[in-house]
């Protein structure tokens, strides 16, 4: 039986990374990433080799080798995947990137960096849920994609960030979130030289020490507390004036008391795709201040949003540039949702969370490369079909725009089209597929995934 190899187009779709690997290496890491991309449900090597026809290949050990012992460079794996998204879907424009954490649920003795966090989908403010598994960190891409009519997160650079606990078992000093944060977000934007570079991210980043490290670079946007400690640049300093020269001006008032006075100027603007939906009337005012703490300040440019409808509570962010636009602020802002949108595509149609490495090594890679491969359908799918992806039709279901289960069934159709196929003659609507690409289509269909 001959053995089924990787399509040549995904070959060229990934030519860009081939320099970055050995010839066997890259000859088995196409295979793994065609299975991957074609398996339903759970994504394990084994999953990957069966769904095209190799679970009799002896050498099915050189598969799991690319993950748990190859060598390759996984920054610089990152560094092309964020320039090949800016180079399709962020050329004008500054380059926005969200950051936010994820939980990925796993269990078992052998997973070492393993720990117990706040599950943030099924806790509430109200009902704490914790979950057993692996702390993620991710950079990701906040572009609008033209096909889909709407912004959507593309994971580059993700990073595991384990708990205190794990730290201090072997020891080592541990890493805050804010650390991890500082780190990655410095090291997207000395990748993009040249570029503006926003970055958008939730509460948990609101740090003070954060926001002062990453300020001049990249620019930082976040959500501030109604009572944050905001005051006036110090005044000059007089000539002779004696002792230490002031650090800040005087106390502005909190946004919670700008949001209660009556002698408040708000300003009335219409904000487009508000949370992936259509445009939203707002009130909001803006200005410059110190945002201060015992010991540490940043300037920033606050904002205060209250809901026209009266839908949700007012809200509070911050920009490390002073002299953004506020509404340019706002818009930077709702782009992070994707994020979230992201995270539950991955889980959905990229089986995050079904994967069974247990080394070190392969556990570190390859919950990273599931959600890069995220970005990579996105790429491929704007290739397939030149940017006309389709929602799948339904009348229970009149989705009139394109989600990632449509990009991936492009890219699938795709993958499974460019075997051999041709069409009998005089028959225009039938076609002769090899057996062997018939059995394997079959065996997908029949086996649970």
């Amino acid at each position: 039986m001959t053995k089924p190899v990787a399509p040549a187009i995904l070959a060229r779709w990934l030519a860009p990374f081939e320099p970055l690997f050995t010839r066997p290496a890259w000859q088995n890491l196409l295979v793994l990433l065609a299975g991957t991309t074609l398996a339903p449900g759970r994504r394990t090597v084994s999953s990957a080799l069966s769904i095209l026809d190799l679970r009799e290949a002896t050498g099915f050990t050189n598969f799991h080798r690319v993950l748990n012992r190859s060598r390759w460079p996984t920054r610089a794996g990152a560094k092309r995947l964020l320039h090949l998204l800016l180079g399709t879907f962020g050329a004008d424009g500054p380059a926005v990137i969200g950051i936010d954490e994820t939980i990925e649920r796993r269990w078992g003795p052998k997973i070492r960096a393993r720990g117990i966090y706040r599950d943030p989908v099924r806790s509430s403010r109200g009902h704490l849920v914790k979950a057993s598994g692996l702390r993620w960190i991710s950079v990701m891409l906040l572009a609008p994609i033209p096909w889909a009519g709407r912004v959507w997160a593309s994971p580059f650079l993700t990073a595991l960030a384990p708990s205190g606990r794990f730290a201090r078992d072997r020891g080592r000093p541990h890493k805050r979130l804010t650390d991890w944060a500082r780190q990655l977000l410095l090291l997207a934007a000395r990748w993009l030289p040249g570029r503006r570079v926003v970055a958008v991210a939730d509460s948990s980043y609101a740090a003070i020490e954060l926001l002062a490290a990453v300020r001049r670079r990249p620019t930082a946007v976040t959500r501030l507390r109604l009572d944050a400690r905001l005051f006036d640049p110090p005044p000059p300093r007089r000539p002779g004036t004696m002792g230490r020269p002031r650090v800040s001006g005087a106390r502005q008032p909190t946004l919670a008391e700008r949001l209660a006075d009556p002698k408040t100027r708000w300003r009335r603007v219409a904000v487009a795709g508000w949370y992936g939906r259509s445009e939203r009337q707002v009130d909001l005012i803006s200005g410059t201040a110190l945002w201060c703490h015992p010991g540490k300040r940043v300037p920033v440019r606050w904002l205060l949003v209250r809901d026209v409808a009266g839908a949700f509570e007012p809200q509070g962010f911050l920009c490390t540039d002073p002299d953004a636009d506020p509404l340019d602020v706002r818009r930077w802002f709702v782009r992070r949702w994707s994020v979230e949108v992201t995270f539950a595509e991955v889980r959905r149609h990229l089986g995050v969370e079904t994967q069974r490495q247990w080394s070190d090594l392969a556990i570190a890679r390859t919950t990273p490369a599931l959600l890069g491969l995220f970005s990579l359908v996105t790429l491929w799918a704007e290739d397939v079909l030149d940017g006309g992806v389709s929602p799948r039709p339904a009348a229970w279901y009149p989705e009139p725009r394109p989600s990632f289960s449509d990009a991936l069934a492009a890219v699938r159709h795709r993958l499974w089209t460019s075997a051999t196929f041709s069409s009998l003659p005089g028959h225009g609507e039938v076609a002769k597929i090899p057996r062997a690409l018939l059995e394997r289509l079959t065996q997908a269909a029949c086996f649970p995934a």
